[in-house]
């Protein structure tokens, strides 16, 4: 499975992807983000990872590293895996890649991949309160906030236990949100070619 945007590449792992995964999600920054993922994080955990992404044939997981055109090199990872007709979404992106547009343009990507091909009816996305941007980038995209679970998660990289805000977005919002995202989307890629 391969999707492409204008500046990225949402492919399928590969086992010489594990330097730039450790160098992105082995950031504490990143990593505190996430439920799953320890801290340090280093080769044998990034290989062991990527060789499960690599066997994986279930139907109901898709795994997309985002790779950056410009430098071929993986940015970050963004999921969709489903449940009964609805699915969860996660992701993270490289910090040197922060606050570029590349978090929001890969989502438009999976969003379209998710409502269109796979015609879905719902996605959710749970995101620790903390995670300001995270909270912000889902509100962009026309997610709506459902609620808060209180005390759900623990972080494996810092062993804390975090708020979760649950979101969700239907197939008939995104159609109607998905031409303003993507106008704000070639704003952005414009002002930064400047």
């Amino acid at each position: 499975m391969r999707l492409e945007t204008k500046r990225l590449i949402l492919r399928k792992p590969r086992k010489e992807d594990w330097e730039d995964i450790v160098e992105g999600v082995g950031n504490l920054e990143v990593s505190r983000n996430l439920a799953v993922v320890p801290y340090p994080y280093d080769k044998k955990e990034a290989m062991k990872w990527i060789a499960k992404c690599i066997r994986e044939k279930k139907t109901n997981n898709y795994i997309f590293f985002i790779e950056l055109k410009s430098e071929e090199k993986v940015i970050g990872v963004t999921q969709i895996h489903i449940m009964e007709g609805v699915a969860t979404t996660a992701s993270w992106i490289n910090k040197k890649y922060w606050r570029k547009g590349y978090s929001l343009e890969s989502k438009v990507s999976v969003l379209d991949f998710a409502f269109k091909k796979l015609k879905l009816r719902k996605i959710e996305s749970k995101v620790f309160v903390e995670n300001i941007a995270s909270n912000e980038m889902l509100k962009k995209l026309g997610f709506k906030h459902e609620g808060t679970k209180r005390q759900t998660v623990i972080s494996k990289a810092t062993g804390k236990i975090h708020d979760a805000n649950i979101y969700g977005l239907l197939r008939e919002e995104w159609l109607q949100r998905r031409s303003a995202i993507i106008e704000a989307i070639n704003r952005l890629i414009n002002k930064q070619q400047r």
